[in-house]
């Protein structure tokens, strides 16, 4: 007997009682009214060949192979059980409940009998005998002559708490862990079939096999994984079927979830973050912040997450990161009070895990107090230490500036009078600016009282406590120095634009005494130019223009001047090649002049205007001149 697990899917199979007897107190033998223990149903294996009662019908009881031949008529199929309460029977064909028919009939002592089989009959028979102690099952097979059959079902079995796990092949086993699963693999054939398990399409060995088709997968880990294949063979043929073996593990925590410290680092240093336990955590934020909270689970298949906010779904404003695993709580001013949990659920079970938010008021403190401002004297005061605080625990001053700050009053300290001590003036400006010089200070033995006044001391009474400060020191010992230009060099360089010819002079750093030092001694002194432009021969050019000619005529539209426009040397007054002045703009050399409208009868002769008093010639000369290039 194999111990009890869960069927997922499986078959309902039709009950039926065999007699009256069922009705009697189960207590009670009906035979001879003896009283009989209680016990368990069990059915009768009788190994014996089937019975041919005839050409045309076969009678058999469970645990054998029936072949059905081409004149079988009948196959009657036996099931006898034992037990107290009397148990009933049910059939079943290839895990599904058979269905009766006027070809297939449940008989009065409840055999089952098949009237003219034919090839869809063929199948694993399975009797079912129950009562309220349990039940039995045994198998029958009715095959052809041929390839052989594999007793299959397709059911899904779903193991979370045995230690042993029983199924037929085809079904799909999920497991937990360090279970033993066994895969039945019932074949019949004629001829006798040859039976192979494969994992994953890989033959196994055969320390892995059982008797009677069996396979055994001890202490199941998640490495056992997989596809179970059972191969049956024969000279007529073969057929295969297949278990998917899927290992379960309920969800657990885990100490750490990596996906946390990234989501984390993103959202920068003022967001918290807290890992959901088992028992609980807990974790202090300021109002109106952002939290992170992980759930770090693990599980086999990986478990499906479920937020919850006081044992109700989410309603408040949040997001969900690394596919559930972490819940944003984007302000846990919406959460004051309650409890968050993380529920992870597979088909292992499920784990409940939870953490509370407790909102923390940032506040100012001021029971701590500054150090006193001096140590003797009138003005000694102390001032309370402002600090903000975090649930007891001192924090940035940034996390306060909402809230108004206390008055701080300021507490007299150190009121007393002082000891003698020495009092000095500054230093008196150096007597030479380099070259070594003298500097003085006054220094007198004075001590302070309670009330601000300074009383004078004797030189002793100061001398008792520290060493009298000196009175004279030296100073500017650094040397002389001076910058010293060389004399300015030859002007070199192209005349390209107004002034751009430069010379040169090297600048050296000496002492007065004309000894040259480094630079960097003369470097708080105004250094003076080493280069600058120079005016060079070529430079000295300029453009010359003539007076303007006389305008081309009085008035009209066409009349024009015109000037002599030349470069020429500002010293010799000579013409040169005109690049030399094109670094000035070029005057220009031709302008129009006198455009105004004409009066009737005025025309252009040679610079002067002409009266004519015939109206044929004065036509004719005003045509000749209007129509010229004029």
């Amino acid at each position: 007997e194999y111990p009890l697990h869960r069927h997922v899917s499986g078959f309902t199979s039709s009950l039926r009682t065999s007699s009256a007897e069922a009705f009697l107190p189960t207590s009670v033998d009906p035979a001879n009214g003896l009283r009989r223990p209680h016990q368990k149903p069990a059915i009768l294996r009788k190994i014996s060949a089937a019975q041919q009662l005839s050409a045309s019908e076969v009678v058999t009881h469970l645990g054998q192979t029936v072949v059905l031949a081409s004149g079988t008529l009948s196959v009657l199929l036996h099931c006898e059980a034992v037990g107290n309460p009397k148990p009933t029977i049910s059939w079943a064909k290839n895990g599904e409940e058979v269905k009766y028919n006027d070809r297939i009939l449940l008989q009065p002592d409840d055999s089952l009998q098949i009237l003219a089989p034919v090839e869809a009959d063929v199948g694993f028979y399975a009797c079912n005998a129950s009562n309220a102690l349990g039940s039995d099952t045994v198998s029958i097979a009715v095959t052809l002559a041929g390839k052989p059959l594999i007793k299959a079902s397709r059911a899904t079995v779903i193991n979370t708490e045995s230690p042993a796990v029983a199924v037929d092949i085809g079904s799909t086993v999920k497991t937990i862990q360090r279970a033993n699963v066994t895969i039945s693999c019932q074949v019949a054939g004629v001829p006798e079939a040859e039976v192979t398990w494969f994992k994953n399409k890989a033959k196994l060995a055969s320390a892995h096999h059982l008797h009677d088709g069996l396979l055994l997968i001890a202490n199941v880990s998640l490495s056992d994984q997989g596809l179970y294949s059972c191969k049956a063979a024969n000279l007529r043929g073969e057929v295969t079927e297949s278990s998917q073996l899927l290992v379960l593990e309920p969800p657990r925590p885990l100490p750490y979830l990596e996906d946390l410290t990234a989501v984390l680092s993103n959202a920068g240093t003022s967001t918290r973050s807290v890992l959901t336990s088992p028992s609980g955590t807990k974790m202090t934020v300021s109002p109106g912040s952002s939290a992170l909270i992980g759930c770090a689970v693990d599980g086999h298949p990986t478990p499906n997450i479920t937020w919850l906010y006081s044992g109700e779904p989410l309603s408040l404003r949040h997001r969900l990161l690394a596919a559930g695993r972490i819940l944003q709580i984007l302000n846990v001013s919406d959460a004051p009070d309650g409890e968050f949990s993380c529920l992870a659920q597979n088909e292992a079970g499920s784990l409940a895990q939870k953490t509370s938010l407790a909102i923390q008021e940032f506040q100012w403190s001021v029971d701590k107090l500054m150090a006193c401002s001096t140590s003797c004297g009138h003005k000694g005061v102390q001032l309370p230490q402002l600090r903000c605080l975090l649930d007891g625990a001192e924090v940035n001053t940034s996390h306060c500036k909402e809230k108004p700050k206390p008055a701080l009053q300021p507490i007299a300290c150190n009121r007393r009078d002082c000891p003698s001590r020495w009092m000095v003036t500054s230093w008196s400006p150096c007597t030479r600016s380099c070259g070594g010089g003298i500097q003085t200070r006054r220094v007198t033995c004075q001590r302070l009282t309670a009330k601000g006044s300074s009383v004078p001391m004797s030189n002793e009474a100061c001398a008792q406590v520290s060493k009298r400060p000196v009175v004279t020191q030296n100073c500017n010992r650094q040397p002389c120095v001076e910058w010293v230009a060389s004399s300015w060099g030859q002007c070199n360089g192209p005349c390209i634009g107004p002034r751009l010819a430069v010379q040169h002079r090297q600048i050296f750093c000496q002492t007065k005494d004309g000894t040259s030092v480094s630079s960097d001694q003369c470097s708080a002194l105004p250094r003076p130019l080493s280069t600058q432009n120079c005016w060079t021969d070529v430079c000295g050019v300029h453009w010359r223009v003539s007076l303007w000619t006389v305008c081309t005529a009085t008035c009209g539209n066409y009349g024009f001047q015109s000037r002599r426009v030349d470069c020429v040397h500002i010293r010799t007054n000579k013409p040169v090649l005109e690049h030399h002045c094109s670094w000035r703009p070029r005057p220009v050399n031709w302008q129009r002049c006198n455009i105004t409208p004409c009066e009737n009868g005025t025309l252009l002769r040679g610079g002067e205007a002409v009266w004519h008093g015939g109206r044929k010639e004065g036509r004719a000369i005003s045509q000749k001149y209007s129509t010229g290039p004029c």
